[in-house]
C-alpha cells in the first residue's frame, strides 16, 4: 500500500525501549521529504510529518528489525477492532509466557530455598540438572523467545536495546549453568552452581512486567477513546422531504440534517430551523448547556438537550470541530517536551554502556574476587544485564504526557505539543488581552451624548455608518445599536482605520472622526476640558467613551461598556495563587483600563496599546526575565501569541489566534486558562518523578549488581531479583502516570 503522505501514524512493533525510540526517529528523519517524526514508545506509534511514501517509510523502520504498518483511521471500526483484538491476543500469551517461565523457576527457587543441592557433585545429580537444563532451554525457546528474536535483529543491525541485555543475562546464566553440568571438571569445585532457575524466573517476570504494562498503558488512552466515542455513527438527513438515517461517513456538505431531542450533533452545521440548548460539556468542559436557535453553530459530538432542530452541513469527517481536536490530541500525545528528550539522548548511549559495564564487572571478579570466581562473575555480569533494562526511562515521559494531555482534553483545553506542556508549567507572568478575554468581548452602547446641534439619533446614525466597515468589537457595538434603533446605515467613502485609534470616513457629504481621544488631538480636533473631565468619570466605571468630529469640530460622545466576564475574578485569583503576575494589554484609554484591571484584581496594565505593540510587550517582559504566556483571542493578539514562550487562544475567537497558539481553551472562561496551567505543573510534576525514578533505580542498581556491597557486607544481588526489580519498575511509572488520571484541576487552586 503506496500513497503520498502529509501526516501519517504508524504502528510499531518490537521495540523494546527508549533507545528504540532514538533509532526509529533518526531513520525516519533522514529519508527525503520527512520533516519530523516523532515516536510515542508507551504507545507504540510513531506520526510522521512531510511528503513520502508509506512503502519507503515501513521500509526505513523494517531496515532497523521491527515491523511497522499504518495505523487505521479512527472511522476504520473493523481495524481497531481488529487492533484491539490484537492487544488482548498479545496480553494472553504475555500471561501464559509467564505461567510457563514461573511455573519452572519457582519451584526450583523454593527447593534452593530449602536448601536442596544445586552444585554438581555427582553423576546423578548431573543427569538431572541436565533434564532441568533441556526444560530451561524449552522455556527460553516458548516463552522468552520475542527477547532473543529481537535481539539476534539489533545485532544484523549493529544496534543494541532491552532485548539484548535480557538475552545476554539469560542466556549467560544458561551456557554456564550447562557447562557446568556438561563438563563440570571445567570449572573449579566451589564454581558448579547452576543458575537454571534464575533463567526461568527472570523470562517469566519479564513477561509478567510486560503484562501488568500492556494492561496499565490501555488505560493512559481512556481520554482520546472518549473523545473518539463521541463520534456518532449514523445521522437522520432530509432527502426529497424524507428522512433517512445514513452512515456518517455519507453525510455531505450541505445537507440537511435533523437533531431530536437526546442525539448526539453528527457533524458540525448552523441551525436552519428550531430551538434547544445543547450540552457542549464534552469538548469544553463547559457543565451549563447553551442555548441554540437560527444561525447558531452546533459542533459534532455535543448533546442536543431540549428541542428538536433541523441545521445544514458546514463541515463533515475529518474537518468536523470533534476530528480536529481528537487530531490535535494524538500529535501531542506523541510529541514530547524537552526534558523528556534527555532521556532519549541517554538511552541511545545506555546499553552499550551497561554491556560493557557487564564485562568489567565480571572481569574485576575473575581477577581479584574470591573463589568461586567464576560463579561469581557470571551472576555479577547476568544482574547488570538484567537490572539496567532502560524501560522505565522509555515510558517515563510519555505515559505521563498522553495522560496529561487526555486530561487536559477533558477540561476542554487542547495543547498542541509537549513542548508547550512544558513552557506552561514554568510561566511567572501571564499578559491578558482586555476585550473578550477579562471581558465578555460583547460590548453594549450605554449613552449617546450630542455636544453640539445634532440629536443624539443622528450622533449613533452617523457612528454606526462608519464603524460598518470596521471589524473591532466595538464598531460591532455601535452598528448593533443602530440597528436597534432602526437607524438608516448610510454608505460612507474614504473609509480609514487607524489602528489603536479609531476610523475616519466621509459620510453624507461630511468628514467624520470617531474614535478615541488621541486621534481627535492627531487631527488638531478641540476638546473642552469638561468633556474630557466627563469621559475620565465614565472610563473609571469601566466604559469606553468614543469621541465624534464632524468637519473637524468635536459633535458629541458614543460610551460602551464591555462586561467583565462573571468568573474572570475568580479565574485571574487562582492565576495568581499558582505565583503568576498578571498583566492586562488593551488598546482603551488608561482610566478605562484601570478600572477593568481593578475590578478584575489585574497586578499590571497596559493602555492605548497598538495591535503591533503587543508582540513587543510580551518580547520586553521576556528581556527582564520573565517566562510569559500570552492569552487572548483576536487576529491582532496573533503575533504575540507566537511570541510568548506559552500561547493561549481562547477557542471562542478567531482561527487565526488559535493557529497561532500552544495552547487553546475551548470555552470563553478563564478558568480554562487556570486548568491549563494546572494540569501542565502536575504532568511536569509527574515527568519529573517518572524520570528521577528511572533514573535513581538504574544509577543506584547497577553498582550493587555489580557486586560494590559484596566487599563490605556479603551481599550480591540475586539476577532473579535484578529481574523482579526490573519488570516491576516499567510498572511502577506507568502506574505513577496514571496517578493523574484522578488528578482535579479545579481543586488546585
Amino acid at each position: 500500500m503506496t500513497q503520498n503522505l502529509n501526516n501519517t501514524e504508524l504502528l510499531i512493533e518490537g521495540a523494546g525501549c527508549a533507545s528504540c525510540v532514538t533509532k526509529i526517529e533518526g531513520a525516519l528523519k533522514q529519508l527525503p521529504g520527512v520533516t519530523a517524526a516523532q515516536m510515542n514508545f508507551a504507545d507504540r506509534t510513531v506520526i510522521v510529518e512531510g511528503k513520502g511514501e508509506s512503502s519507503e517509510l515501513i521500509t526505513a523502520i523494517e531496515k532497523l528489525g521491527y515491523h511497522a504498518a499504518l495505523k487505521p483511521g479512527d472511522s476504520d471500526d473493523a481495524a481497531e477492532a481488529e487492533r484491539a483484538e490484537a492487544d488482548r491476543s498479545y496480553y494472553r500469551r504475555l500471561l501464559r509466557d509467564t505461567a510457563i517461565g514461573l511455573g519452572l523457576g519457582v519451584p526450583l527457587m523454593i527447593y534452593s530455598l530449602l536448601g536442596g543441592e544445586m552444585s554438581i557433585n555427582s553423576g546423578g545429580e548431573q543427569f538431572a540438572w541436565l533434564v532441568v537444563g533441556i526444560i530451561t532451554f524449552a522455556v527460553m525457546v516458548y516463552s522468552g523467545r520475542h527477547f532473543y528474536t529481537g535481539a539476534w535483529q539489533s545485532f544484523k543491525h549493529h544496534s543494541a536495546n532491552m532485548d539484548t541485555l535480557i538475552a545476554l543475562g539469560t542466556g549467560t546464566a544458561w551456557l554456564y549453568s550447562m557447562v557446568v553440568v556438561l563438563v563440570p571438571t571445567l570449572v573449579p569445585a566451589l564454581a558448579r552452581h547452576v543458575y537454571f532457575e534464575a533463567t526461568a524466573m527472570i523470562i517469566g517476570l519479564i513477561n509478567l512486567g510486560l503484562a501488568l504494562e500492556l494492561k496499565a498503558r490501555g488505560r493512559t488512552s481512556e481520554a482520546i477513546k472518549r473523545l473518539i466515542g463521541l463520534q456518532p455513527k449514523t445521522a437522520r438527513v432530509i432527502r426529497d422531504g424524507q428522512e433517512v438515517d445514513i452512515a456518517i461517513e455519507d453525510v455531505g456538505l450541505g445537507d440537511q440534517i435533523r437533531v431530536r431531542p437526546g442525539e448526539k450533533i453528527p457533524v458540525d452545521g448552523e441551525v436552519q430551523q428550531g430551538k434547544t440548548t445543547v450540552d457542549e460539556s464534552m469538548l469544553t468542559g463547559e457543565p451549563v448547556p447553551v442555548e441554540k436557535t437560527d444561525g447558531d453553530t452546533v459542533v459534532a459530538g455535543t448533546i442536543n438537550k431540549t428541542g428538536s432542530i433541523i441545521f445544514f452541513a458546514t463541515r463533515v469527517g475529518k474537518d468536523t470541530a470533534l476530528a480536529q481536536i481528537i487530531a490535535m490530541v494524538k500529535r501531542a500525545q506523541n510529541s514530547k517536551p524537552p526534558i523528556g528528550r534527555l532521556a532519549d539522548v541517554i538511552s541511545a548511549y545506555f546499553v552499550p554502556a551497561i554491556m560493557i559495564i557487564a564485562v568489567a564487572s565480571a572481569l574485576l571478579w575473575l581477577n581479584f574476587g574470591p573463589a568461586p570466581a567464576v560463579a561469581l562473575a557470571v551472576v555479577s555480569a547476568t544482574t547488570v544485564l538484567i537490572i539496567a533494562c532502560p524501560c522505565a526511562l522509555g515510558l517515563a515521559t510519555p505515559m505521563s504526557v498522553m495522560v496529561g494531555v487526555g486530561k487536559a482534553a477533558e477540561a476542554g483545553v487542547l495543547i498542541r505539543n509537549g513542548e508547550a506542556l512544558q513552557s506552561a508549567s514554568k510561566l511567572t507572568t501571564m499578559v491578558l488581552d482586555k476585550t473578550g478575554t477579562i471581558t465578555e468581548g460583547a460590548p453594549k452602547v450605554t449613552d449617546v451624548i450630542s455636544l453640539g446641534s445634532l440629536q443624539q439619533r443622528d450622533i449613533l446614525q452617523l457612528a454606526a455608518s462608519v464603524e460598518a466597515a470596521s471589524e473591532h468589537p466595538l464598531a460591532a457595538a455601535v452598528v448593533e445599536a443602530g440597528i436597534k434603533r432602526d437607524l438608516d446605515i448610510s454608505f460612507v467613502s474614504d473609509f480609514i482605520a487607524h489602528a489603536g485609534r479609531g476610523v475616519s470616513a466621509t459620510c453624507n457629504g461630511k468628514h467624520i472622526l470617531f474614535g478615541n481621544e488621541k486621534l481627535l488631538r492627531d487631527n488638531r480636533v478641540e476638546i473642552y476640558q469638561e468633556v474630557i473631565e466627563s469621559a475620565q468619570a465614565m472610563a473609571k466605571q469601566a466604559k469606553t467613551p468614543m469621541f465624534m468630529a464632524i468637519d473637524g469640530i468635536l459633535a458629541g460622545l458614543v460610551v460602551v461598556a464591555d462586561p467583565i466576564k462573571t468568573d474572570s475574578v475568580s479565574a485571574i485569583s487562582r492565576l495568581k495563587k499558582q505565583g503568576i503576575h498578571i498583566v492586562m494589554l488593551t488598546g482603551d484609554n488608561r482610566a478605562t483600563a484601570e478600572a477593568v484591571a481593578k475590578q478584575a484584581g489585574v497586578d499590571e496594565f497596559y493602555a492605548e496599546v497598538l495591535p503591533e505593540d503587543k508582540a513587543n510587550t510580551v518580547k520586553t517582559l521576556q528581556e527582564k526575565g520573565e517566562i510569559v504566556g500570552m492569552t487572548g483571542d483576536g487576529i491582532n493578539d496573533a503575533p504575540a501569541l507566537a511570541m510568548a514562550d506559552a500561547g493561549f487562544a481562547i477557542g471562542t475567537g478567531t482561527d487565526v489566534a488559535i493557529e497561532s497558539a500552544d495552547v487553546t481553551l475551548m470555552r470563553g472562561s478563564l478558568h480554562g486558562l487556570a486548568d491549563a496551567i494546572v494540569i501542565s505543573k502536575a504532568t511536569l510534576r509527574n515527568i519529573k518523578q517518572n524520570l528521577f525514578g528511572a533514573f535513581i533505580y538504574n544509577t543506584a542498581g547497577i553498582p550493587v549488581a555489580a557486586g560494590l556491597l559484596y566487599p563490605f557486607f556479603g551481599i550480591l544481588l540475586s539476577p532473579v531479583i535484578a529481574g523482579a526489580a526490573m519488570a516491576f519498575s516499567s510498572l511502577t511509572v506507568v502506574s505513577n502516570a496514571n496517578r493523574l488520571r484522578f488528578f482535579k484541576a479545579q481543586q488546585e487552586v
